[in-house]
This record gives structure tokens, sequence and C-alpha cells, in this order.
């Protein structure tokens, strides 16, 4: 997501996609998948952090990039002005009134390449050309369509799966996002990331993107 091209679109360009129906969401879930270096990745290990997982079908590939980086340098500002290699590694934003030597909630911006209909043949074709654009930031590869099968799709435009700090489903969103709907999505966000500390875990989670 650091670089400008499309990576999602180079890759999903090799592959056909069949619209299938959405499974309702669990409400806990441990998504595990591959990235571009081979290296296993596990939504489960990330508990304590909101995890957001941007993914699409081949025409929606770019937008969704787009709308990964977007998120990732909201909520890591210094990445706007970081390399490669550094992006990210960057601190997340602070949350007003959060209370010093507590461990601030990050916010976990995954792309992940859904690309259930490529041959199994072409898998390390896929994984070659994600390392060539994306040398440093991994991304996840659903050769498999678990995202799609489990959450659905909306072709041609991105779609999220929204975690919160316990790994439960909080939201699974799709179509296209203007500003207005943008900030509702960040105040979900930061509204999950509040829940986290016990004295919150009762307090209303802005209902705007809210399942």
């Amino acid at each position: 997501m650091h670089n400008a091209r499309p990576v999602l679109a180079l890759l999903a360009a090799l592959a056909t996609f069949a619209s299938v129906s959405a499974e309702p969401p669990q409400r806990v879930v441990n998504i595990a998948m591959e990235d571009q270096f081979k290296s296993r990745h596990e939504t489960g290990t990330m508990r304590g952090d909101v995890v957001v997982l941007v993914y699409a079908e081949r025409k929606g590939a770019e937008a969704a990039q787009e709308l990964g980086r977007r998120l990732h340098v909201h909520f890591h500002p210094t990445a706007q002005q970081s390399s490669a290699s550094e992006w990210g590694r960057q601190p997340v934003i602070g949350l007003p009134g959060w209370p010093a030597g507590v461990r601030m909630p990050d916010v976990r911006v995954i792309a992940v390449a859904s690309l259930p209909e490529l041959p199994r043949a072409m898998h390390p074709v896929a994984r070659a050309q994600v390392r060539k654009d994306s040398p440093h930031v991994p991304v996840w590869l659903d050769f498999e369509g678990r995202l799609e099968h489990t959450f659905g799709v909306n072709p041609g435009k991105p779609n999220i799966v929204l975690l919160n700090t316990s790994g439960e489903v909080h939201a699974v969103l799709s179509g296209s996002i203007d500003d207005v709907k943008l900030r509702e999505l960040v105040a979900t966000i930061d509204g999950l990331r509040q829940q986290s500390l016990p004295a919150q875990r009762t307090a209303a989670v802005p209902t705007g993107l809210s399942r």
C-alpha cells in the first residue's frame, strides 16, 4: 500500500472471479494466510489491536488499495514521510484522555489479494509479482477465497472485515467510501480502541458502521 502501483489489480488480472453468497460472519475469528514472502500471519496474534482487512475482486482492487493506504496513513501519520521499509512500523496516533502507562491499541490495516480462481501452478508467479511491487509491505494472499466465501464480496468495490481488539467481527463493510463514510469508519475504529479499556467496556461504539 506504500507505492502508487495497484498491486492487487496486477495480481487479480491473472484470475477471473465468480460471485459467491456470503455466510453470516462469525463472532470470533482467526483468519490466517501467507504473504508474498511465504510468512504466515494470523489475526489471532493481533488481539489487543483493531484489525482492518481490506480486500476486493479484480475491478475493485485499485480502490481497495487506496482505501487501505488512506486508513493506514490516518492512524499512522508519520508513514506519509517514511520509507517503504518503515511504512508498517510507524507509531499509531494517540487517543484523547488515554491513561499513561496503558498500552494503546494499534490499528492493523491489512491488504489482502483475493485470488480464488488462480490456478495453483500460478501461485509462485503471483508471489513473485507481489514481491516485486511490494518488497517491504506484506500483502496477504487469499488463494482460497476465504474472505469472499465467509463474508461475501461487492464486485468492483472495496470490502472490509473489521475486528475489534478481542478478535470479534464488529462489521463487514463494502462499497465506495466517501469522506463522510471514511470519517464514520475512523470514528468506529477509535471507538473500538477506546472500548479496550476495562472501564470502557460498556461504552457505546459509533453506530454508523456497526453490523
